[in-house]
């Protein structure tokens, strides 16, 4: 199945839309199903990235419950001592950066461009990004990654898996009460998701990084990168 990026219903309805915000209480839940935040701790603690953290930053990031889950799921105990929720649309509610804020000792938000954020982004200890690099053309998230690689020390992203059995899938969500929104970019989604090593590709070559992509869950595909001790972020 080739990869073919197209537009999504949700990215191009207003925030406050009544189908927008049905969409994405529908993605809370399927981001629940697919166990994206218990796959991607897996991963933390598998590349040895300590508990108690410098900072945490997520690329598209929407609400931030994603990234709440994620850190209340690596363990019991852990701490940042920021997060930064990077997303060009200012939709972090007062609850979720309140409940953050027991676990960093600052939380920030970032409305703004991932790219123009990234050109300028200070180091971050660990970058993960969810449901977000699908997105973007191989142009694009080559300069994305190339970015990203730039500014952190682990990088950790949970991606639809471009494959029949995640298509076939992805036409049943109506079946679960999900929208009409959801269930046209779940379809979009499956058909713009990796692959094989396609991230890897991506992602910059050379030595300084330790680089792992591989099927996560039923419907997932999971990528993973990490600095080996002797680099350091720029």
């Amino acid at each position: 199945m080739n990869r073919v990026v197209e537009a999504e219903l949700l990215d191009s309805l207003p925030v406050e839309n009544a189908r927008a915000v049905r969409s994405r209480a529908d993605l809370r839940r399927l981001n629940f199903l697919m166990q994206h935040a218990r796959l991607m701790a897996r991963e933390w603690r598998r590349m040895g990235i300590p508990t108690q953290v410098e900072s945490v930053v997520e690329l598209g990031a929407g609400e931030g419950s994603f990234c709440l889950t994620l850190l209340r799921s690596v363990t019991p105990l852990s701490r940042a001592r920021e997060v930064t929720l990077v997303d060009c649309q200012p939709i972090v509610s007062g609850e979720t950066r309140g409940a953050l804020a027991t676990i960093a000792g600052r939380v920030k938000i970032a409305c703004a461009d991932v790219f123009a954020w990234l050109e300028s982004a200070p180091p971050a200890t660990v970058m993960i990004a969810n449901l977000f690099l699908h997105h973007f053309e191989e142009r694009e998230l080559r300069h994305l990654l190339a970015l990203a690689s730039q500014r952190t020390q682990f990088f950790i992203a949970c991606e639809p898996r471009r494959a029949g059995w995640s298509l076939f899938n992805s036409r049943l969500l109506g079946l679960i009460g999900c929208n009409d929104v959801t269930r046209h970019d779940a379809v979009v989604s499956v058909r713009a998701g990796f692959a094989g090593e396609e991230l890897t590709r991506l992602w910059p070559s050379g030595k300084g990084w330790e680089v792992r992509e591989a099927k996560a869950g039923l419907f997932s595909h999971g990528f993973t990168a990490r600095r080996q001790h002797n680099h350091s972020p720029s």
